[in-house]
């Protein structure tokens, strides 16, 4: 292979497998640095370094108002830097707060009411489901929404459904009580709910009936080669008994689609974060950059759209996970603002500090364990 070649290969890589990535986590973290810098300068506090990544920084600007804004060479997070922080995690510098004349103490995260960090912190993650709901509202608005009827093709062989008594033609009306438009409410509903009886109410040949089906969890390809643990039932819909079809929404349409879908994520990733604390999700699905950046370039095969709600997706991830009570992350933060709230006072210096180092070893661990993950995935 001569260099030319060479070269070129090079290059499919990088568009292949690095810029939707790079595209998808840029945008993630810009949007959750966003929310603590516009809610930090809302609350008067000066924000000395906005970054987006980590290590040498590779481009940046100072504007009006002294703050740095920078792009650095490891594309894996990124931080605001408040005046007051002794370091990109918010750790407090008490001692430089102390040094402060009265006009640069009344800037500094530190100095501010415990109200006002704690809504600082927590714009970061509120500003990823807000992400979300953009995301998947453009998505819809601009290519429509793929639906069908919630019309039974077939009924998969020693299925829970098969097991319930389904038959093909029948049309699912309510789940627990609750009315179904499209075959696809019907995938949400039991998406959520392993091993738990369902209620069902169907027509079959204008008549009305009722059935009870317990979805089983099985593992299954997700398309990619990537397998995964999800609920089904067993039943499946067909062009014919369905009639999928795009439908066009109106932009409150979106927008309301954009909040149901956002909420749905949000409730499927708090349930599998429960299922691995309790035993019953596998941690072999925690994935990190690596498996970002594969998923990226697959989805990415698919089209814009595709990426897009992609990005929705770690969006609402990263935003629970930085919800989680482990000092270093926005949670951990905000459990230390809730004792000073309820106390009246903070945590001591030294408690703080022994927090952030064990947060430090706990985020460290589960950034090995990911990549570890990763690896293992590629064997």
């Amino acid at each position: 292979m001569d260099v030319s070649s060479s070269l070129a290969a090079l290059w499919d890589v990088a568009l292949i497998k690095i810029v939707p990535f790079l595209f998808v986590l840029t945008v993630i973290v810009f949007f959750h640095e966003l929310g603590h810098f516009l809610i930090g300068r809302l609350c008067g506090i000066k924000a000395l370094v906005f970054s987006v990544g980590f290590g040498p920084e590779i481009v940046g600007f100072n504007d009006r108002r002294g703050t740095r804004w920078k792009l650095c060479a490891i594309p894996l997070g990124g931080y605001v830097k408040f005046l007051g922080d002794e370091n990109a995690a918010s750790t407090p510098d008490h001692g430089a707060v102390s040094r402060m004349t009265a006009e640069e103490r009344a800037m500094a995260f530190p100095a501010k009411s415990v109200g006002r960090r704690a809504a600082t912190v927590a714009a970061g993650p509120i500003a990823n489901f807000i992400l979300a709901i953009v995301l998947f509202s453009a998505v819809a608005f601009t290519g429509g929404r793929m639906v069908g009827d919630p019309v039974v093709a077939e009924v998969r062989p020693d299925s829970p459904a098969a097991a319930a008594g389904f038959a093909p033609g029948d049309r699912v009306l309510k789940l627990d009580g609750n009315d179904i438009t499209y075959f696809s409410d019907l995938q949400r509903y039991v998406a959520s709910r392993a091993d738990t009886p369902i209620s069902v109410e169907i027509d079959r040949g204008g008549q009305t009936l009722a059935l009870t089906v317990t979805p089983r969890e099985v593992e299954q390809d997700d398309g990619f080669g990537n397998r995964v643990k999800v609920p089904i039932v067993g039943l499946v819909a067909s062009e014919q008994s369905a009639s999928f079809r795009m439908e066009d929404v109106s932009a409150i349409e979106a927008v309301q689609y954009g909040v149901s879908q956002t909420w749905f994520v949000t409730e499927r990733t708090v349930a599998f974060i429960g299922g691995i604390v309790t035993g019953h999700q596998g941690t072999e699905q925690i994935g990190g950059p690596i498996r970002i950046a594969q998923v990226s370039s697959q989805v990415a095969t698919l089209g814009l759209g595709a990426l897009l709600n992609l990005a929705a997706l770690l969006s609402i991830s990263i935003g629970l996970l930085n919800l989680l009570p482990i000092p270093m992350l926005d949670g951990g933060h905000l459990l230390f603002y809730a004792y000073e709230a309820i106390r009246g006072k903070p945590l001591s210096e030294r408690v703080q500090e022994v927090g952030f180092r064990l947060g430090l070893v706990l985020v460290l661990s589960l950034m090995v364990f990911a990549f570890w993950n990763d690896i293992s995935g590629l064997t």
